[in-house]
């Protein structure tokens, strides 16, 4: 059975739910829009950042834990935001970290975006 989870983010028009939980597992991506639906300006630091504090805050109200996260997958739209975006990752997580993966795209949904996450925990 799934169920969405209820978090304080922005409600999208799409038709999405920012996270999931089916089968104890929980399921998200997250983009770096404040309260009002808006990407954020400041450059790759300050999307990571906001793309972080929304995916800490989503997985906090599905009732789980940073450590509880098994994966995830980093998207950037240039080479060099990726360790810009490593450090700000870097602050959300302690050993042993979640598997992960990064990948360098063309561009996301919407055109100022210069990140996204997809992630993945399991229920302890």
């Amino acid at each position: 059975m799934k169920t969405a989870v209820k978090t304080e983010l922005f409600a999208s028009k799409a038709p999405l739910e920012w996270a999931v939980m089916a089968n104890g597992h929980f399921y998200t991506a997250q983009i770096p829009i404040d309260t009002e639906g808006k990407v954020v300006d400041g450059g790759i630091e300050a999307q990571a950042r906001q793309t972080m504090d929304n995916f800490k805050h989503t997985v906090e109200a599905a009732g789980l834990t940073m450590a509880d996260v098994t994966q995830v997958l980093i998207y950037v739209t240039a080479r060099d935001q990726l360790p810009v975006f490593n450090k700000v990752y870097a602050e959300y997580f302690e050993a042993p970290y979640p598997n992960r993966a990064a990948m360098i795209v063309a561009g996301l949904a919407r055109e100022e975006m210069l990140c996204e996450i997809v992630a993945y925990a399991a229920q302890p």
